[in-house]
């Protein structure tokens, strides 16, 4: 728990380094900035949903293999529904300006 913790604020102080640059730009170039924060988190948040679906996927499919392909096919459904929310975020967090006048 200590090394995940460790890992965000390292994660976070990354962030906020690479993110420098394009806020000096001002609202030319960098205006979008917490937006595509927004949008790198659904994307993160997307991704590990679908690894935790596929990692529980696989367990119950290695203890139960002759529930193969209902299995799979949960799992299939489950995983359009986490990617199409994912896609909806990154939509609405395109459109967030709060520098805009």
């Amino acid at each position: 728990m200590i090394n995940l913790v460790r890992f965000g604020f390292v994660f976070a102080g990354c962030m906020l380094l690479l993110s420098a640059p394009a806020a000096a730009q001002g609202a030319a170039g960098g205006g979008n900035i917490p937006g595509a924060i927004g949008a790198g988190l659904a994307v993160i948040g997307a991704g590990l949903g679908i690894g935790f679906l596929g990692k529980g996927a696989v367990e119950s499919i290695a203890r139960q293999p002759e529930s193969a392909g209902t299995i799979q096919v949960a799992m299939i459904i489950a995983a359009a529904l986490i990617e199409g929310l994912a896609f909806y975020a990154v939509f609405v967090c395109s459109g967030q300006n709060p520098f805009a006048g």
